[in-house]
Order: C-alpha cells, then structure tokens, then sequence
C-alpha cells in the first residue's frame, strides 16, 4: 500500500482530505500529523480525546534510544478512530516550537511508516502540511522534507480557483526539482484537487503541468465535521466526501503501482508491459 504525502501551497484543506481518506479507505489505514505547523485533528475531529501524552513529539527522544524504541513509540503513540481500531492517527504536535526537535527524526519516522505500508498493508496519509521554502529547497524545520523525499506519491493539494492556482504555480517546479534531486523522483509528484472553484481536473493539470491523480467534491457539511467534530452531519456515511475519498484511496493505489511497475521495469524495453503501464496510468487518474 502506499505512503501519501498531502502539501499546500496555502490553507486548502490539506488535514480534511488526509483525514476523509484515512476514513474512507477500505484498508487499514494510519494518518500521520506531521504539520510543523502543528495538528489540529486532535482538538478537531477527536475533541480532546486524545491527550497532549500521545503523539508526533513524544517519538523524537525515543529515536535518539534507538530504532527500536522508535517502533515501540510509534505503536504506543497511535489513537484509533474507529471501534475496530482499523483507522488510527498519530496526533501532530500541540506546539509549532516543538518542530525543531523532530529534525532527526524524520528520516527514521519515514522508515517505519513504509514497513508499516509494505509488511502490514497500510494506507499511511501524512499531513505534511503548508510547503515552506528556503533558497528554492524545502525548509528544514518549516517542512518534514524526508518525509516528502521517500513518499511514494506526493500530492499538492490545490483547488480549483484563480487563487489556488496562482499559489500553487510558484512551489510545483520547486517542489518537482527537490523529488528529482533528493527524493523518489518527479514521477512521485501530483495533485489532488477540491473541486471548489471553476477550474476542472483537466484545466488543472494544464496550468500546473502536473497530472491530477485525484479529485474531492467541495462538501462543507462533512468537512466541517472533520474540522470541529461534534454531532456527525445527517446521511454522513453516504456523504459525496466520503464516497469520492474511497475512490479516490482506489485511484491513488493504482498511481503508486504504475510507479513501482515504471521504476523497475522501463517501459521501452516491453511494449506488452508499456500497454500494461498506460492501463494503470488510466485507472489512476481523476475524472473531468
């Protein structure tokens, strides 16, 4: 399964989708609030449930013990969201001073969100929050950079107005050039797109010149359940959010396979498996 990285240019609702996905997938599924920012799911969504002893910044002193410890941590640091205990949630940091701490814990963080994709069949979202840059590469501090680097897709979040655009249009090269230097390669870049606004999915990805591998229907009523908890809103279940974020876990799993298919195997040494490739690329898609 794959590990999901979520970035804006700007507030676009980056922990809603992250969070309708997590909720949506018809696997077992973990998000991660790695927002240097801070995360907001936990005062949200969970009001308080879940106290400032579990998450994100607790791992950090566990990983200077050793990666073991970091496991332990990680495991003991996850809320569940759901009774099964199929969707859980590694709270983010109640604190944006607390960000600098998790400089070296990012990369041994990454390492055990993938074992926990590969071995245990996970959906791993990671809220990384607003891109920050400096010199042109992602900030140190302001962005959980490693994180960015070794996700098997990374998706800007964008919706679709003039303004969101324009944001977004100014971070899409960067952002492209730091996969195809430190991290899995531009290929890994997308974008996921809130259909909020008059521009569609194939305007988007003209403009942005990135494809959009999903797309999420502008739904206030769920989403300001995601964003404040509280009494979930009437027909919550069969809600356009939910129904389009299941589709749209589907979509993404399909991206990620075609990148692996496409790293391994290069398209011009098998026209069988080109055809194959193409198939996969079309299934992974967003519509319109």
């Amino acid at each position: 399964m794959p590990v999901t990285a979520l970035v804006s240019a700007k507030s676009c609702g980056v922990t809603t989708t992250a969070l309708a996905l997590t909720l949506a997938s018809k696997r077992l599924s973990l998000l991660a609030e790695c927002d240097p920012s801070g995360g907001t799911v936990r005062a949200g969504f969970l009001e308080g449930a879940a106290s400032a002893g579990y998450g994100l910044y607790h791992l950090a002193a566990a990983e200077r013990t050793g990666p073991d410890a970091l496991a332990q941590a990680f495991a003991s640091h996850l809320w569940p969201m759901d009774e099964a205990g199929h969707r859980k949630l590694l709270p983010g940091l109640t604190d944006p001073a607390q960000a600098a701490a998790l400089g070296r814990t990012w990369p041994a963080l990454s390492e055990v969100m993938h074992v926990l994709s590969e071995e245990a069949g996970y959906d791993v979202f990671i809220d990384a929050g607003r891109l920050a840059l400096e010199s042109g590469r992602l900030h140190t501090t302001l962005t959980p950079a490693p994180l960015l680097h070794k996700a098997d897709l990374v998706l800007l979040v964008v919706r679709g107005t003039e303004q969101s655009l324009t944001l977004a249009r100014h971070l899409i090269d960067p952002l492209r050039t730091e996969l195809a230097e430190r991290g899995n390669g531009p290929g890994a870049l997308g974008l996921l797109l809130i259909e909020d606004g008059p521009h569609r999915a194939h305007r988007v990805a003209e403009v942005l010149k990135a494809p959009v591998l999903a797309a999420l229907p502008f739904d206030p009523g769920t989403a300001g359940y995601f964003t404040n908890g509280g009494r979930p809103p009437r027909g919550y279940g069969r809600s356009s959010l939910l129904r389009y974020a299941r589709t749209a876990t589907e979509q993404l799993e399909a991206a990620a396979s075609y990148r692996r298919i496409q790293q391994q195997y290069p398209r011009q040494a098998n026209p069988v498996l080109a055809g194959v490739l193409a198939r996969l690329g079309e299934r992974g898609g967003a519509r319109g």
